[in-house]
């Protein structure tokens, strides 16, 4: 997408969405300046991490001197009984070893790179099933953890390798996409994001485990963390169409974000943005079209909507209710 808009040094995108941080990277292969915003603490931390500079050599001291460090039984005390029901308790021991290891690592880039580590290889040999917004204990053979952490902090250096970056200024805010008042008026040339899907929104409470073993003085506040899960003072953009309540609040909330990215966005900018349908028991809410009506409302023009991806939607497994559509859009703002 950086590509279809041309995107060249100089250039500089948002990503008001930014989840794992894939719009940063690819403006980083490019050398192009972007930056990113999100609203959960635990994405924020895993993109500063993919878009750091590291020295390679580095980490592999660091790696070493970890791994030499002889084990020492830990204190689970501070451990919740919900997070120990998702671990054998030698993975967890070790987990805990490692994790108060790291925490004495002194520089904070590559103090990060080890969390994301031991974050990644943690939940690799969980029994942590993430089933919607509902986290589910699912037993399963798991390896010895220290080997299985050692070949996961293998990979992400030998990934690092493989990588060319071009220089560029990048920045990561935790933030709210409806109230993005720290960024300037018309200060950027394109954005690029996908926010949360409609009825597919994935709560914090299913990220409990990584917060809780890993950011534990974070907090952080569910109601207000997502689009759409708070369906207070809303005003019903669409009250022709009689709305799911939940669907109401996130077109709501998409209504703000489009004001936030039309104010942030240089006349003649363009705007790439996923969106997918939401299914409902009697209907599927077509996303794309409407967030293109309320784009449209907010002020911009709206060029194109692509489906990238298409599946039947069902009641009760059988029942055909229509046709949910995963979409690009495509619109831009008036020069």
């Amino acid at each position: 997408m950086l590509r279809r808009f041309e995107a060249s040094p100089g250039f500089k995108v948002l990503d008001p969405f930014l989840g794992s941080g894939t719009t940063l990277l690819a403006c980083k292969e490019l050398g192009v300046d972007g930056v990113g915003v999100d609203v959960a603490p635990l994405a924020v931390f895993v993109s500063q991490v993919k878009i750091a500079d590291y020295d390679v050599e580095e980490l592999k001291r660091a790696a070493r001197r970890l791994f030499d460090q002889p084990f020492r039984q830990p204190d689970l005390s501070e451990v919740s009984g919900f997070v120990k029901r998702f671990f054998l308790k030698p993975s967890l021991e070790d987990i805990i070893f490692f994790r108060e290891r790291i925490r004495e690592i002194g520089d904070p880039v590559v103090r990060n790179f080890f969390t994301l580590a031991l974050m990644n290889a943690a939940m690799k040999v969980s029994f942590a099933y993430k089933d919607g917004a509902v986290l589910k204990v699912v037993e399963k053979p798991v390896p010895p953890f220290r080997k299985f952490f050692k070949r996961v902090v293998k990979k992400m250096i030998r990934d690092l390798t493989k990588l060319s970056f071009k220089p560029c200024n990048l920045e990561v805010y935790l933030g709210d996409a409806r109230r993005m008042g720290f960024l300037e008026d018309e200060s950027f040339d394109a954005v690029i994001t996908s926010p949360p899907y409609l009825n597919k929104i994935e709560y914090t409470k299913v990220y409990r485990i990584e917060y809780e073993l890993f950011f534990g003085d974070v907090k952080i506040d569910p109601v207000r963390s997502y689009l759409g899960l708070n369906p207070k003072n809303v005003v019903d953009q669409f009250p022709e169409l009689n709305l799911p309540e939940v669907a109401k609040a996130y077109f709501h909330d998409m209504r703000l974000c489009l004001e936030e990215i039309f104010r942030v966005l240089k006349p003649g900018g363009r705007v790439a943005m996923v969106v997918a349908g939401g299914v409902f028991p009697d209907r599927v809410v077509e996303s794309d079209k409407l967030v293109m009506k309320l784009a449209e409302r907010v002020g911009f023009a709206g060029e194109r909507i692509i489906a990238v991806n298409r599946r039947v939607a069902t009641a009760r497994r059988v029942i055909k209710i229509g046709e949910a559509r995963e979409s690009v859009l495509l619109m831009s703002k008036p020069a």
